[in-house]
């Protein structure tokens, strides 16, 4: 399943796939317990696709960031845990993307690309990002 499915929805806990839309909002199942609950177009809900990281110099893609620390930790969960200390997760974060953007992209910020990298790897919904991620370079060189 691509990122484009995968949902992130504001004071719920872990991530959803998109089932299906309704007239007023869409139905959603929880990646962890395989509940349905319906979400209205009010809430604020991420599609974690259209989700990049501030770098020094450009936006780097979700995908990519999850590529990077998939190389990083041999295709296994990543070495920290979320609730490690501001110091060990940054130091963390500059190995997975160097130039990261201190100032914009914050420990909670962090700690969300690592909970969400680490439940994608749990259900193996890793695969399919290298496609993704060499299908991206290839449009952006033709550009």
């Amino acid at each position: 399943m691509s990122l484009d499915k995968v949902l992130s929805i504001s004071g719920k806990p872990g991530l959803y796939k998109l089932i299906t839309q309704t007239r007023g909002g869409f139905v959603a199942e929880s990646l962890t317990d395989n509940k349905r609950i319906s979400v209205s177009v009010q809430n604020n809900v991420s599609v974690l696709s259209e989700i990049a990281i501030y770098t020094l110099t450009e936006e780097v893609p979700l995908k990519q960031v999850f590529e990077n620390i998939k190389n990083k930790e041999n295709g296994k969960q990543t070495s920290v845990l979320p609730k490690d200390s501001k110091d060990t997760l940054e130091a963390y974060f500059f190995d997975v993307l160097p130039d990261y953007d201190e100032e914009r992209v914050y420990v909670s910020d962090i700690k969300k690309v690592i909970q969400w990298y680490n439940l994608l790897h749990q259900y193996n919904m890793l695969d399919g990002l290298t496609e993704n991620v060499e299908e991206a370079k290839v449009v952006d060189e033709e550009e």
